[in-house]
């Protein structure tokens, strides 16, 4: 099989999984514990295919593993509906926080072998993915808690996923205007 196919079912199984059994059952007590167990089933997939456990992979199964077993374990949503917040918001402030004080771009980091842009590209594409994960702590706050859980599920599963897609997409233009040659420019 395909290794990209394959990171895509690891990356996307474990939260169809927990759609799907959340709309059957309308209920987070049934849905979290098969979507904890698809992400470990996911990371083991995706051990054995690459030989090794990407860092991104990791710390999500953690975290899912983390807020899915504290609301398992209190009975209380609360944990879960604010994984999303707590996640953007660390993400923003990493980010934010690796350049200003220790002047690493971690998004250049990230992609600097896949792309060769001006430095103060890569700083704008920083400050921009930086807004945006605050963006998505913002909304992921304001759905929460303004909606009904069955609203919020579909939304964390349907409404992030494109928001994110389309943020990407809306950087193509920055990327493509500000492209080096490949010749150490950098």
């Amino acid at each position: 099989m395909n290794k990209s196919l394959i990171k895509f079912l690891t990356d996307f199984t474990p939260l169809l999984v927990f759609f799907i059994i959340y709309k059957k059952t309308n209920s987070l007590n049934y849905a979290l514990p098969p979507l904890i167990g698809t992400t470990i089933i996911a990371l083991i997939v995706a051990y054995l295919v690459e030989k090794k456990i990407a860092y991104v992979p990791l710390i999500g199964a953690i975290i899912v593993c983390l807020f899915g077993g504290l609301t398992l374990y209190f009975d209380n949503p609360i944990f879960i509906y604010m994984k999303p917040t707590i996640v953007n918001l660390l993400f923003a402030i990493i980010l934010i926080v690796s350049n200003i004080f220790f002047k690493k771009n971690l998004i250049k980091l990230l992609l600097n072998s896949a792309l060769i842009l001006e430095n103060e590209t890569w700083d704008k594409l920083n400050l921009r993915w930086s807004l945006f994960f605050l963006f998505l702590a913002v909304l992921n706050e304001i759905v929460w808690r303004t909606q009904s859980e069955s609203f919020w599920v579909t939304f964390k599963v349907w409404g992030i996923l494109p928001l994110t897609i389309i943020f990407t997409a809306l950087q193509i233009p920055l990327i493509k205007n500000n492209k080096l040659e490949n010749n150490g420019n950098t």
